[in-house]
């Protein structure tokens, strides 16, 4: 079983000889829940890609843990950098999403205020759903033992998500009655690939062409219609694999 992944702040700089202190919420996780001990291992990360890998010298307290790295290994820029722009679903459906998509290894995702979203953020609340969907992100990119986290950005309009589809090297939206199917889609090896994932009630027609002036042609994934919680990482897993980046 690979070593469990704990986030610190920066590792920048850190090298052969360094000593780190992992304390804090993730010290406390590590000593007082995983209740690791002395000479087992353990990854830091800083979630943009650095990586220190190595094994516990010893704890202290119940929120204190001493670090002595060995390998320092780090997680490239994806190419091509695949982004899902996510419509906000009902309930707890949202995190899910965000949960499986990072398991699977996306690297950007855009909560979208879509016209027929029953869940609308707004204040407060709206404050607090994105605040739950970035947690989400990291403990999944830490469960997932990944060194870089997506990026998880402020909810966005229908015009600030076409601005992001036209300046994309790919631009997708997800739609049941799509023509070309996503499986057969002109991917690039570099750049940026943005795929639009609609809400229960689907893509509206405005929204559609606005999305199709942005460059974005509707595609579908396959013979079922996948829930707006689920689309997102099923197209996530079929472009990784077509774009060579499961390979």
């Amino acid at each position: 079983m690979t070593a469990p992944v704990f986030v610190v702040d920066s590792l920048e700089g850190v090298g052969p000889g360094a000593v780190l202190t992992l304390d804090g919420p993730e010290g406390r996780h590590a000593v007082s829940v995983r209740r690791l001990q002395s000479g087992e291992d353990i990854v830091l990360t800083d979630g943009r890609g650095r990586g220190a890998a190595g094994v516990v010298l010893r704890t202290e307290g119940k929120d204190r843990l001493i670090v002595e790295p060995f390998e320092f290994p780090t997680e490239p820029e994806p190419a091509p950098r695949i982004t899902v722009v996510q419509a906000l679903p009902k309930g707890d459906r949202g995190e899910l999403a965000v949960e499986t998509m990072t398991e699977t290894g996306v690297d950007a995702v855009v909560p979208w205020a879509a016209a027929r979203c029953i869940t609308q953020w707004k204040g407060e609340r709206g404050a607090k759903a994105l605040a739950k969907w970035r947690a989400t992100a990291r403990e999944a990119g830490k469960q997932s033992r990944r060194l870089r986290f997506p990026e998880v950005a402020d909810a966005a309009t229908t015009k600030q998500v076409a601005a992001l589809l036209a300046k994309a090297d790919f631009a997708a939206v997800l739609h049941e009655e799509g023509a070309e199917p996503l499986a057969t889609a002109e991917l690039p090896t570099e750049g940026s690939i943005v795929l639009v994932v609609g809400p229960e009630g689907g893509v509206s027609p405005e929204e559609l062409t606005a999305f199709a002036d942005a460059g974005a042609k509707p595609y579908r994934l396959g013979r079922s219609v996948l829930r707006t919680s689920t689309a997102g990482t099923a197209a996530t897993a079929l472009l990784l694999s077509r774009t060579g980046r499961w390979s």
